[in-house]
């Protein structure tokens, strides 16, 4: 069974994603607009370049991570935004990885 993007938008917390590169990046964008995801304005995903961090929403949009999520990711922070901060590594997530947790 191939893991999606909707899965991940459906767990709960604040779902970042790291896009470990621009081929990976691409893949993500991709994979995000096949499953009907858009950015917060509606652009879709493949629209746009991919950062290093993305956020995946319940309410199928994306949106890029600013300064103070890209710190909470890299510090390890347990919560962004009054949520459960959950940190997927995309190329072992899509692969079917178990470890894709960071």
């Amino acid at each position: 069974m191939q893991r999606t993007i909707e899965q991940l938008a459906r767990k709960q917390g604040r779902v970042y994603v790291y896009l470990a590169d621009a081929a990976v990046g691409a893949a993500f964008l991709q994979q995000a607009e096949a499953e009907g995801f858009t950015f917060t304005d509606g652009e879709r995903p493949t629209a746009r370049p991919a950062a290093e961090i993305m956020a995946v929403n319940r309410d199928r949009t994306l949106n890029y991570v600013g300064t103070n999520g890209r710190i909470a990711f890299g510090s390890g922070a347990k919560t962004a935004g009054g949520e459960t901060l959950l940190r997927v590594d995309y190329a072992p997530y899509a692969a079917g990885e178990a470890a894709f947790l960071r």
